[in-house]
Parts: structure tokens; C-alpha cells; sequence
């Protein structure tokens, strides 16, 4: 160790460690294996690579997606891309539904345990239509529009401003008071279809508009018997709601509320028909506790129908998708309630 530290303290001066091993003693003392080691303690180290000692094959993923991220910035092109999913595009990475992990407060059954319903359907051919009368009591569309999600409303309120850029205020005025026409239309021409005394011809000829919805809904139509309910009138005794229910009828089979939906894109999906299922089971739930009703109803029919005559989408909601809906729509109508 003394004799290493001698060295160490030669090398800092080179001409006197070339003096000494010029000796000959020394060059027995010290051979040159012994000085090229001791010149290697004060080589410059090697810099060591610390990503070279990290198991690679372990955190492969993780190694990639480190050293191949790359940011991109927001373009107009998938900005419209958003905007297309107003119209029913599917979300493939939908955020968690906080609904589902909420219970009501208030929680009511959607079929009412205490409704007696008659052993024997009604002899009755022509089907119940009550007239909407004006109360205080909140209407469902109202609920749901006052209770909108904020994302869903700020994609509502994006294609709006989207829609005014290109129309004009006065010329989207005009654009949605035509939607709300033809689906009044709509509405009409297959309520005089369900009639008895209904005359669907004249209806389809005396407006070109609603031909497409018409045509689109054919092969729906098909699988529809038994019309008890037509554009009428139903309350919620018990939550104090109420609404206007387009259709109860038989579903292949099955008697279900069916909401009458018109659209200019496709929507394959329940999931692109926004709230509309909610609205299924709100009437679901008031028809069973109306009394007004001798029957009850535990599935809902959602038909959208396309202006161009595409195929209609029939999206039927079974007693257990209602029921998860009903939930749903409970936690609605309570933060409604909270608010007002």
C-alpha cells in the first residue's frame, strides 16, 4: 500500500517518476505490470449507461413507450371529428358512467307491486289517447334537458355554433323549426296508420317531407301489433312527473312504450340515442303507476328513422336494461328536484 501510494504521488509529476525507473533497483521493485496498473487507477472512467442495466425484456412496454411518445397538437380536422360524435359516432374509450355507482335516494320499483291489471284484455279496438293538460308538474323532456351531462352538452352546444357559422342564426332558426315539423308530421302519419279508421296513403301523399322516415320504418312496422297506447298522456302519481308517450304496443311479442325518433345520421347503437332511453323508462315507470292505465309495461322500443328511407334502427330495451335505465333516470329526476 505505501509503495502504491508513492506511485500515485510520481505520477502527478512525470519527470521525476522517469528518473527513478531509470534506477536499477527500482526496476526490479517495481516491473511494468506493476505500473500499468497503477496507470489504469487514474485513466478517465468510462461513463456507464444507467438505461443499459435496467431489464429490458421486464419493462419492455414501459422502455418503448418512454422513448417513442411524441405530443400532437389538436387539429380543426379532429375537432370535427368530436363534432361527429353528436351525430352517433361510438366512443370506443367511453369515460365511467358515475351513475351506475349511485344509488337514489328515493328509490320507487318500476313496476308497481300494489296495480291490479285485469285477468282479460279490453274489448276496446281504438287505443287510449289522453290529452296533455298544462300543470306545474315537470314534463320529462324538461327534466332531462335541465339535467343534461356537462360533456354531452358541450358537444350540443359545439354543433350549434357550428351549424349558426353555416347558417346564419336565421337560417338555423328555420333548420330546427323544420326538424320539429317533420317530426310532427312524422308522429301523425303513423298514428293514422294504428287507427282503425287511419288513412296512411293520403297522409304519405299530402307531404313529400316525411316520405323517407316513412319508408324507413317499414320493415319495423311489421313486428307491430296490438296498439293500446297512441300520443297520450301519462303521470307518475307517486314522483310527480309526467310526459307524452308516442306508443304502447306489442313488440315481437312483447308490449313495450316505443318512442317514434326521426335523424339524419345513422344511429346503430342505444348508446347514440343519448337520453332517449332514459325517457323509454321514465314512461315505462309512469304508465305502471298512472292509474289512469289498467296494464303494465316492463320493456321499452326505441325506432330511429332516417330521412333518406335507410333502414330504420330498432333498438328494443328488455325488463333488465329498463331497469338499469329507470336508475338512471331516478338520480335525474332527484338532481332536478335539488335544484328547483
Amino acid at each position: 500500500l505505501v509503495r502504491m501510494n508513492f506511485l500515485q504521488l510520481l505520477c502527478r509529476k512525470p519527470e521525476r517518476l522517469e528518473m527513478v525507473f531509470q534506477l536499477r533497483h527500482c526496476k526490479k521493485q517495481f516491473p511494468y505490470m506493476c505500473l500499468a496498473t497503477s496507470a489504469c487507477l487514474y485513466s478517465k472512467k468510462k461513463k456507464v449507461n444507467g438505461y443499459e442495466q435496467v431489464d429490458q425484456e421486464k419493462y419492455k412496454s414501459l422502455v418503448f413507450s418512454v422513448t417513442s411518445y411524441k405530443a400532437s397538437a389538436q387539429t380543426p380536422e379532429t375537432i370535427l371529428e368530436e363534432d361527429s360524435l353528436l351525430y352517433g359516432q361510438p366512443l370506443k374509450h367511453a369515460p365511467p358512467d358515475e351513475a351506475e355507482t349511485k344509488t337514489p335516494k328515493n328509490w320507487i320499483p318500476l313496476i308497481n307491486p300494489n296495480k291490479r291489471t285485469p285477468l282479460l284484455d279490453s274489448d276496446s279496438n281504438l287505443p287510449m289517447k289522453i290529452a296533455l293538460q298544462k300543470t306545474k308538474i315537470p314534463s320529462v323532456t324538461r327534466i332531462l334537458q335541465q339535467t343534461i351531462p356537462p360533456q354531452q352538452a358541450f358537444y350540443l352546444e359545439r354543433w350549434k355554433q357550428k351549424m349558426i357559422q353555416e347558417l346564419g342564426k336565421d337560417g338555423f332558426a328555420e333548420y330546427t323549426k323544420n326538424l320539429f315539423l317533420q317530426g310532427e308530421l312524422f308522429h301523425a302519419a303513423l298514428e293514422s296508420m294504428f287507427l282503425p279508421e287511419g288513412s296512411a296513403t293520403k297522409e304519405q301523399g299530402e307531404d313529400a317531407a316525411i316520405s323517407g322516415y316513412l319508408s324507413s320504418v317499414q320493415h319495423v312496422l311489421k313486428d307491430i301489433s296490438e296498439v293500446r297506447v297512441l300520443e297520450s298522456a301519462v303521470q307518475h302519481e307517486t314522483l310527480q312527473y309526467l310526459g307524452l308517450v308516442d306508443c304502447v304496443a306489442k313488440y315481437r311479442g312483447q308490449l313495450c312504450v316505443i318512442d317514434w325518433k326521426t335523424s339524419e345520421k345513422l344511429k346503430p347503437s342505444l348508446k347514440n340515442t343519448f337520453d332517449n332511453p332514459l325517457q323509454v323508462a321514465a314512461y315505462v315507470g309512469a304508465i305502471n303507476h298512472d292509474a289512469n292505465y289498467d296494464f303494465q309495461v316492463s320493456c321499452g322500443l326505441i325506432v330511429v328513422a332516417y330521412k333518406n328511407g335507410c333502414p330504420a334502427h330498432p333498438h328494443f330495451m328488455g325488463p333488465d336494461l329498463c331497469s338499469q335505465y329507470w336508475n338512471k333516470w331516478l338520480l335525474r329526476l332527484e338532481e332536478y328536484m335539488d335544484r328547483n
